[in-house]
Formats: structure tokens, C-alpha cells, sequence
């Protein structure tokens, strides 16, 4: 019986990629020189440090443009408030990786307004959803990628 899964993921070999081009983009930009500006990453939390407010957000598009590039979507990252700390100031951005509980009753909610002919199970922090045909299951996918559910989706393990 065909199936796949439906996932929130961010890979961490495209995070690093993203974090160290935006470093990258800092290094050579002009009105960035001599200052103290920084990207550093630690699993899913990225920690913006600059010396002033409005570098701050320069660096957060950067960032954006950046994780676009790597195919990581940015609605992924939650920017915490800016923090000041003497002459810098920070913000952390947190990568959200998988679906919390709500996010899962969502789509399975969505899914089963279809009135398809598949089989949604919540398995952890993914959605498993199974059919007969293969038809109904792309339709699935159509309908989940033009719905807003707070996180980018995947689709894993497509099964035939």
C-alpha cells in the first residue's frame, strides 16, 4: 500500500552552508568593515551579534537570503527579541525541526476534510499518510503544499 510521511525538517550540513555564506557576505561587505559583527551556530540556534539595531536587521536578511539559497525555508526560524550587552547587541534564531502536536491535528484535520481515500497516523513529530492509489496521495501532497501550517513541509519516504 503506497504511503510517504509528511515532515518538518531542516538539514544541518545546508544550515551550516547557509550560516557560513551569510559570514561570508559580512566579511566583504563594505559598510560591514571593521565592524564586529557575527554568525556563530550551535545545532538549530544561530546567534546574530552586531554592534548596532539596523546591522542587526541587515544581518537577518542576509540570513534569510542566505537560507533560501540552501533550500531551507526562513518561516522555519523564530527570531527571539533583540538583546543589548554593552556596545553589541544579539538575537537568537532557533530552527524548528519537526511538528509539534498541533501542527500534526492540522493536517490530519485538512486531509480528512478532502474526504480522500487515505489514512493519516501521527507518528512522533511526522505524519504518516497511506491509500490504495498512488493518485490519491499526490492529490494529498498538492493540497498540503498550498495550505499554511506554521512550519515548511516535506515529503519523506515515499513508498509504492
Amino acid at each position: 500500500m503506497p504511503s510517504f510521511d509528511v515532515v518538518s525538517e531542516v538539514d544541518l550540513h545546508e544550515l551550516t552552508n547557509a550560516v557560513d555564506q551569510a559570514g561570508r557576505i559580512i566579511a566583504t561587505r563594505f559598510d560591514f568593515k571593521g565592524v564586529n559583527a557575527s554568525f556563530k551556530r550551535d545545532e538549530h540556534t544561530i546567534l546574530i551579534t552586531a554592534e548596532a539595531d539596523f546591522q542587526l536587521t541587515q544581518m537577518e536578511d542576509m540570513l534569510c537570503t542566505a537560507l533560501l539559497k540552501c533550500a531551507i525555508d526562513p518561516a522555519a526560524m523564530d527570531l527571539s527579541d533583540p538583546v543589548e550587552s554593552g556596545k553589541t547587541v544579539s538575537q537568537t534564531a532557533v530552527l524548528r525541526n519537526g511538528l509539534d502536536s498541533g501542527q500534526c491535528r492540522s493536517i490530519v484535520k485538512s486531509i480528512k476534510e478532502m474526504k480522500s481515500k487515505v489514512q493519516t497516523q501521527v507518528q512522533g513529530e511526522q505524519v504518516r499518510v497511506t491509500g490504495k492509489k498512488r493518485d490519491d496521495l499526490q492529490k494529498v501532497m498538492a493540497m498540503l503544499r498550498e495550505g499554511d501550517y506554521d512550519a515548511p513541509l516535506q515529503f519523506s519516504n515515499f513508498r509504492d
